[in-house]
C-alpha cells in the first residue's frame, strides 16, 4: 500500500466523520465548522485525483464564500441558547483544530514528494496543457448546449424566487419607490401646540 493510497483512506476516513458531526453536534457554530471540514476535505480528495480546479473551486465558493455567509447566518440567528451569541471566542478551541486538521491536509497533500507526478502518466486531453484548459475545452464544445441549458435553467429560478418572493398579497406592504421621491415635509411632520403644564400638574 503506497503513501497515495493511505492518504485517500484518511482523508475518506476524516471526511466521512466530518459529515456525521455536521448532523450529530447539536450546536450549529460546531456544525458549521464541520460542515468547513467537510468541503475542505472533499477538495483535498479532488486535487489528489489530480483535479486541481474542481478542488480550488470548491474552496473557494463552497469555503470561501457560502460557509462565511453560513457562520454570520448562524450567528445573527435569534436561537434560544443564549451563551452561544456571546461571542466568538469560546469557538476559538474547535476553529483552532478544524484549522490545524485543514494545514495538515495541504502539507499531506500539496507539499508530499510521494505521488511521483514526474512518472504520472497524465490523459491524452491534459498532455499539452492543464486539466483546467481540457475542463475547459469540454465544457465549450462537447457539452456547451447541457451547459447553457443549466444556465438558463439557474436564470428562471432566480427570476422564480424573485417572482414568488414580490407577489402581491394581502396585508404585505411593499416600497414604492415614486412615492418615497415625491414625499413633502408637510406629509411626515406635523407640528402640534400643547399648553404647558404647571409645577401642581394643571395646564397654564
Amino acid at each position: 500500500m503506497n503513501y497515495e493510497l493511505i492518504l485517500f483512506f484518511a482523508l475518506s476516513t476524516l471526511l466521512v466523520l466530518a459529515a456525521g458531526a455536521v448532523v450529530t453536534v447539536r450546536n450549529p457554530v460546531h456544525a458549521a465548522m464541520c460542515l468547513v471540514l467537510t468541503f475542505f476535505t472533499s477538495a483535498m480528495l479532488w486535487i489528489l485525483l489530480r483535479a486541481e480546479f474542481l478542488g480550488i473551486t470548491l474552496i473557494l465558493v463552497y469555503v470561501g464564500a457560502v460557509m462565511v455567509l453560513f457562520l454570520f447566518v448562524v450567528m445573527m440567528l435569534d436561537i434560544n441558547v443564549a451563551p452561544m451569541r456571546e461571542g466568538f471566542a469560546r469557538y476559538l478551541p474547535v476553529g483552532i483544530v478544524v484549522a490545524v486538521i485543514m494545514a495538515a491536509q495541504m502539507i499531506a497533500v500539496l507539499g508530499s514528494r510521494h505521488f511521483g507526478f514526474d512518472n504520472f502518466a497524465a490523459p491524452a486531453a491534459v498532455v499539452e496543457g492543464s486539466n483546467t484548459e481540457a475542463l475547459g475545452r469540454l465544457l465549450y464544445t462537447e457539452y456547451v448546449y447541457p451547459f447553457e441549458i443549466a444556465g438558463v435553467i439557474l436564470l428562471v429560478a432566480i427570476v422564480a424566487a424573485i417572482a414568488l418572493t414580490h407577489r402581491r398579497r394581502e396585508g404585505l406592504k411593499t416600497q414604492d419607490i415614486n412615492k418615497q421621491t415625491q414625499v413633502r415635509k408637510g406629509d411626515r411632520l406635523r407640528v402640534i401646540k400643547m399648553a404647558s403644564e404647571s409645577k401642581d400638574g394643571h395646564g397654564a
